[in-house]
């Protein structure tokens, strides 16, 4: 508490702090039943969601509702659909990851802001981008996605820096050299990703299938399969596990993926200042448009900081495994 006092945070976004970190913790003890011959579910025991709402300063009943049966807009109305349990555990589940992240994002805003005293704009800076590596599960969901489809980006930045711009500069330097295409373009493979139209790519599909209330996994994979069934990368088993299966061929190999998605029902009606914050403090722009709020956009949107990286003289380094046994050659 000294450390934040010492910041400039003031006592009361001290306590609103350690509120959401006490709410993202009670997300954890609220639990849904299926209804009897019924697919949607509902909340028997209430309690849990009645203190993570006094500590977010939210209406209980607002919050049970938002969770349980969302607004949703198709076309020009908003209709409201009952969800299912797996549903709801995703929903809370998702809030508060995005809560504890937008948290710590604002913290880092904050100490950033207390500590650069001179409000420089576009000074020199040395930044180090450090991103998970490729994943290939048994069950690869919608996260192991967005971790490949960010490796393919950063990849495809990779040989180019390495492969083409270091040729060119051969040629300008006037070395006698041939140039060689070492077929490591994977441009196709992120096409496929995030090819917004015409036809559209994966994340586009997927955040336009939120938007229904009828939509499954099964709606969306069959739509996939009509808009990019032809594509190289494209892969869709004949024998999957279960019907929403298919597989992308990434430049690490072929990944099968079992794609999860829900659409939440944003809400800014809480009475804690910190939590607004971090979910409000954002480029105004970006909350014009409600389609810009889905994940799959998001993804697309940071993406394009890669620009920065293009822009600034890239050092690369490579991280290896070690092996886990120790054997003679």
């Amino acid at each position: 508490m000294d450390s934040m006092a010492i910041m400039g945070f003031t006592p009361e976004e001290s306590l609103s702090m350690l509120k959401v970190i006490s709410a993202v913790l009670q997300f954890g003890n609220i639990s849904f039943t299926k209804e009897k011959n019924q697919d949607q579910c509902s909340m028997p025991d209430d309690t849990a969601a009645q203190k993570l709402s006094h500590l977010l300063g939210i209406s209980v009943l607002e919050f049970s509702r938002a969770i349980l049966t969302p607004r949703i807009k198709v076309g020009r109305e908003y209709v409201q659909k009952a969800q299912t349990k797996e549903q709801a555990d995703f929903a809370v589940e998702a809030l508060a990851k995005a809560t504890y992240e937008r948290l710590f994002r604002w913290l880092v805003h904050r100490i950033n802001r207390a500590l650069d005293r001179r409000q420089r704009q576009g000074a020199s800076f040395i930044g180090i981008l450090d991103i998970a590596g490729f994943e290939i599960f048994q069950l690869n969901s919608f996260e192991q996605l967005c971790i490949n489809y960010t490796n393919e980006k950063l990849q495809q930045l990779f040989n180019h820096t390495m492969f083409i711009l270091e040729q060119e500069e051969y040629q300008r330097e006037g070395i006698e050299w041939s140039f060689i295409d070492f077929g490591l373009d994977l441009q196709p493979c992120i096409d496929l990703i995030e090819r917004p139209a015409q036809p559209p790519g994966v994340l586009a599909l997927l955040d336009e299938e939120c938007w229904f209330p009828r939509a499954t996994d099964r709606s969306f994979v069959d739509k996939l399969s009509a808009e990019q069934g032809t594509h190289p990368k494209f892969f869709k088993p004949r024998q999957i596990r279960q019907e929403a299966d298919f597989a992308i061929i990434h430049y690490a190999g072929k990944v099968l993926y079992h794609p999860s998605f829900l659409t939440l029902e944003r809400f800014t009606s809480s009475s804690c200042s910190v939590l607004l914050s971090i979910f409000i403090h954002q480029d105004e722009k970006v909350f014009l448009n409600p389609l810009s709020l889905s994940l799959s956009l998001s993804l697309s949107v940071s993406l394009s900081l890669s620009l920065s990286l293009c822009l600034c003289l890239s050092l690369s380094v490579g991280c290896m495994l070690g092996v886990e046994v120790w054997r003679g050659v």
